[in-house]
């Protein structure tokens, strides 16, 4: 069993920066692929970015490239996720989950889900 939870959401305004956490319990997290999703009122959880277990390969969502970087320390068993240049579009609940190794685009491919923490931009 995984347990996630995330932290560092918060109002930034338009431009501004967030650099969001995401712990994991259990002693699986460094054979685990970490994905960041997202999820506006009344619209789907849509992947963000997600990383492999040693970080050594990332994907990013077209909505996100160039303003996200995902990284992880597998010694504190957590995943970060830095945001910059963001927009009022990027406002939503941002989750954080776990698969086996790779990353994966499709979030029925995750086995763990953490929360979500709230993330809003002001224009």
């Amino acid at each position: 069993q995984v347990q996630l939870a995330e932290s560092g959401g918060g109002l930034v305004q338009t431009g501004g920066s967030l650099r969001l956490s995401c712990t994991a319990s259990g002693r699986t997290f460094s054979r685990s692929a970490m994905g960041w999703f997202r999820q506006a009122p009344g619209q789907d959880r849509d992947f963000v970015a997600g990383i492999s277990y040693n970080g050594g390969s990332a994907l990013y969502a077209d909505s996100v490239k160039g303003r996200f970087t995902i990284s992880r320390d597998n010694a504190k068993n957590t995943v970060y996720l830095q945001m910059n240049s963001l927009k009022p579009e990027d406002t939503a609940v941002y989750v954080c989950a776990a698969r086996p190794i790779v990353p994966s685009m499709t979030k029925q491919e995750y086995n763990y889900w953490g929360r979500g923490t709230q993330v809003t931009v002001s224009s």
